[in-house]
């Protein structure tokens, strides 16, 4: 299916406020189930770095699945956006102080080491049962995993959403990079 902008669009507009339209106690609950899920489906080996992300408007919070994996053998970090084009991700411990990060996003500071993570939970707007996504139009997960390619790494690709965000089929372009999985308060599912 080509990648038309006017369906993308059209796709991240209705789910979105899908997911919007999620009452704050509904999403607190399907988080939670989310960070089930997680802790069951993820599959990682000891020392293992994984990316997640705080939420914004009306995210997944992953809070309580990253603050359980803390106590695990793996390193966290957490994606920050330096401009419009790029994101590096920092290391995350729950009990350091995040800063504000631009973009209305929090991160860690300056300070943090910047990591290349071996499996990447990553926010989305849109999903379809192959594993395709429609993100938020600026293309840094696209672009930071082609950067992590370029660096020999091929990084487990998580998507995490709500499943009122999955659709039929969302229209793929070349550039866009497939997820190896989806995590949803139904489970975690991995795509052929």
């Amino acid at each position: 299916m080509s990648g038309d902008p006017l369906v993308k669009a059209r796709l991240r507009g209705e789910r979105l406020a899908a997911r919007d339209a999620l009452g704050k106690h509904e999403r607190v609950e399907k988080s939670l189930l989310i960070a089930r899920h997680g802790l069951a489906g993820l599959a990682f080996k000891p020392g293992a770095i994984i990316s997640g992300f705080l939420p914004i408007r009306s995210e997944v919070d992953l809070l309580p699945l990253l603050t359980v994996l803390a106590q695990k053998d793996v390193r966290l970090c957490l994606p920050v956006v330096l401009d419009r084009q790029t994101i590096v991700f920092r290391e995350f411990h729950p009990d350091i102080p995040l800063v504000d990060t631009g973009f209305g996003t929090r991160g860690p500071g300056d300070n943090a080491a910047v990591l290349d993570p071996d499996i990447l939970l990553v926010p989305l707007a849109v999903f379809d049962g192959q594993g395709n996504r429609i993100g938020y139009g600026a293309g840094h997960y696209d672009r930071a995993t082609d950067k992590l390619h370029k660096k020999g790494l091929n990084p487990v690709l998580v998507g995490v959403a709500f499943a009122c965000q999955e659709v039929p089929s969302v229209p793929a372009e070349p550039h866009d990079v497939r997820l190896h999985a989806v995590l949803t308060e139904n489970g975690f599912r991995y795509f052929e």
